[in-house]
């Protein structure tokens, strides 16, 4: 070529001006700027094609971090990727957003259009590899007898001669769902892990089960606390028994006596006994020790506002007595009458009692007045909701009665039987009736249907917590029987179904799961 000036071609360019033309076909030239006819330059600041360089049209290899529009066909290692990761792309662009390392091989996961823009990509495929993305879910064959469950994954029990055993997940996001279905002949079983447990009140399973539990006794009657949690019942001629754990096992307190009837607070820890002829004993502890009153009585019934601090006694023959502080003093009410039984609204403002061949009662002022409602009947038993609206009773030999308006009017229910004693949910909507030398019997509807349950039994009386979903009964001259909505808590409890048959759980938090829909009749446990 030619130039304007002479100069050294071994050390640097330092004069000025410099320019060079014409054709160079390789060079060197550390800080130049290469312009005119340039073909190819092995480095430089900025050329038209470059094996290696900082800005350049075409290039085989570059490094750093990409900024503004790179147009063309590259073929390069992207070394430094979106949000700094670091990812192995080759085609079409694709590029990997917020993952360690990714490789993406075609329009994978984001991909550039024609116009050099970035889209949203397309992945394909059943998502089988996915874990932990909310929305995504795929169902598993269970060849053999037991599974470990994922969340968001579904079972099918496939053996025919063996219950298939299907584990809640250990450790499930709020939202997860574990569905299980039935295809072979030995059916299936969820077990749970330990502090896990099934909400079972929508899988119509209220009062379906009963289990028995203690000895037999002459049991006379039992009272639950307001989460069913803890129970206590008494034997006429035997003592006083107490439960923290749903009714599993029983522990003797007091005795022995010709206990009657018993009453509990809310949550348990006080409650109040009466025998068949004498005296009325209170305790603060769930029945740990035990405090006489001075009142005697022929003691039929007693109810406890849900503080423990109202209570209501009614003695056949007697008048009905009231006390404002736990049973230490009692005052008289109402007229002698052979009162059977006696129910309260939680803040004990409305109260109601039944008289035996006589009328319901009811009072709105914590008993200090009281209203006759309804026919002369032979009453047997009362219950009332949690704001006294709703009521129930029963005729010995005749019918179920309920009420909505408080006691003003009743309607009659269901058939005559021997029933013998009535409970009722917070709400009034779940009641169980048991009846002697019969079965029990259950409503969800507030009493307009009445469903049999269990064995015919000399049922003596009935109690159930205030979400109706744990049930206690006691046999005259037999067992203590138990019923929940819900599985026991732990490993202990598990529901369980058979072919043909299906469920979907939900984690709602705290260990429980909560059914939206099944298929058959599935058994809590």
């Amino acid at each position: 070529g030619t130039a304007e000036r002479p100069f050294n071609w071994g050390g640097e360019i330092s004069e000025r001006p410099r320019k060079i033309t014409g054709l160079i076909t390789t060079a060197t030239i550390p800080g130049a700027n290469v312009t005119g006819a340039v073909a190819t330059a092995t480095n430089a600041v900025n050329a038209t094609n470059a094996t290696n360089a900082t800005n350049a049209t075409t290039a085989v290899n570059f490094s750093g971090a990409l900024s503004g529009d790179v147009t063309g066909t590259q073929s390069a290692t992207v070394v430094s990727a979106v949000g700094g990761q670091s990812a192995s792309n080759v085609a079409n662009g694709a590029v990997a957003a917020n993952a360690a390392t990714a490789t993406n091989t075609a329009n994978t996961i984001v991909k550039r259009d024609a116009s050099g823009n970035f889209a949203a990509g397309t992945i394909t495929g059943n998502g089988s590899g996915l874990t932990n993305v909310p929305g995504t879910f795929t169902w598993q064959v269970v060849a053999g007898t037991t599974q470990q469950a994922l969340p968001n994954t579904g079972y099918v029990a496939t053996d025919n001669a063996s219950q298939v055993t299907i584990t809640l997940p250990t450790a499930p996001n709020v939202g997860d769902t574990v569905r299980v279905s039935g295809a072979g002949a030995g059916g299936w079983k969820i077990a749970q892990n330990a502090g896990q447990s099934v909400i079972g009140a929508n899988l119509g399973s209220f009062g379906a089960n009963w289990t028995p539990h203690e000895s037999s006794r002459n049991w006379r009657s039992v009272a639950s606390s307001a989460d069913g949690s803890k129970l206590v019942a008494v034997v006429n001629g035997g003592q006083i028994f107490t439960s923290t754990d749903s009714g599993l096992s029983w522990t003797p307190r007091f005795g022995g006596a010709n206990w009657r009837s018993v009453a509990s607070s809310a949550d348990g820890n006080k409650l109040v006994v009466g025998m068949d002829c004498c005296q009325i004993f209170t305790s603060t502890d769930s029945g740990v020790n035990w405090t006489v009153r001075t009142i005697n009585g022929n003691w039929r019934s007693f109810a406890s506002s849900a503080d423990g601090s109202n209570l209501v006694a009614v003695a056949q023959g007697d008048q009905i007595y009231t006390s404002t502080d736990s049973g230490v003093s009692w005052t008289p009410r109402e007229s002698s009458r052979l009162w059977l039984s006696v129910a309260s609204s939680a803040d004990g403002s409305k109260l109601v009692a039944v008289v035996s061949g006589g009328q319901i009662y009811t009072s709105t002022d914590a008993g200090v007045s009281w209203t006759p409602r309804a026919s002369s009947r032979s009453w047997q038993s009362v219950a009332s909701s949690a704001d006294g609206s709703k009521l129930v009773a029963v005729v010995q030999s005749g019918l179920i009665y309920i009420s909505t308006d408080s006691g003003v009017s009743w309607t009659p229910r269901d058939s005559s039987r021997s029933w013998q004693s009535v409970a009722s949910s917070a709400d009034g909507s779940k009641l169980v009736a048991v009846v002697q030398s019969g079965q029990i019997y259950i409503s969800t509807d507030s009493g307009v249907s009445w469903t049999p349950r269990e064995s015919s039994r000399e049922w003596g009386a009935v109690a159930s917590s205030a979400d109706g979903s744990k049930l206690v009964a006691v046999e005259q001259n037999g067992l203590i029987y138990t019923s929940t909505n819900n599985t026991t808590a732990g490993i202990a409890g598990s529901l369980s179904g058979g072919q043909s048959t299906a469920i979907e759980l939900q984690f709602i938090g705290n260990g429980q799961f909560m059914p939206l829909s099944y298929v058959g009749f599935p058994v809590v446990r």
